[in-house]
């Protein structure tokens, strides 16, 4: 299977990748088959060999997650929502549910207590009146 991958090259700690078509065996900065463009991640510099990359995907090469955003990106591909986006929405979605009913939890227990409160107080009210009464 062919892949579009990116090859580091570079300094170290000053590293600029190369987007190349090669085997899907084969080692990161191995031999491509094809060289397709250039990425500079510090600079955001991009430049893609368009009609080289439409042929590659069209023989039917796979590109990494990288390597499809940069060609979201360049206008190269239609971009698409991915599946652990979906997954992490969800998960963010059940989070918000549960604080969401937590803090409805926590709200019916204060308005009890401060009802109870109010029932103890008004209680105490009907006592005192009775007291003064049989004290005089």
């Amino acid at each position: 299977m062919i892949k579009l991958r990116l090859k580091r090259f570079g300094k170290k700690r000053e590293a600029s990748f190369r987007l190349v078509a090669c085997n899907s065996t084969s080692r990161r900065d191995g031999r491509p088959l094809e060289e397709l463009g250039f990425y500079n991640p510090r600079t955001k510099e991009t430049r893609l060999n368009t009609e080289a990359i439409r042929a590659r995907l069209a023989q039917g090469a796979q590109p990494t997650d990288t390597v499809l955003t940069l060609l979201e990106r360049g206008g190269l591909v239609e971009k698409s929502v991915r599946a652990s986006v979906v997954v992490g929405q969800k998960k963010q979605a059940a989070v918000r549910e549960a604080a969401a009913k937590q803090a409805a939890k926590e709200a019916a227990e204060a308005k009890a207590a401060e009802a109870a409160a109010a029932a103890e107080a008004a209680a105490a009210a009907a006592e005192a009146p009775a007291e003064e009464t049989a004290e005089a």
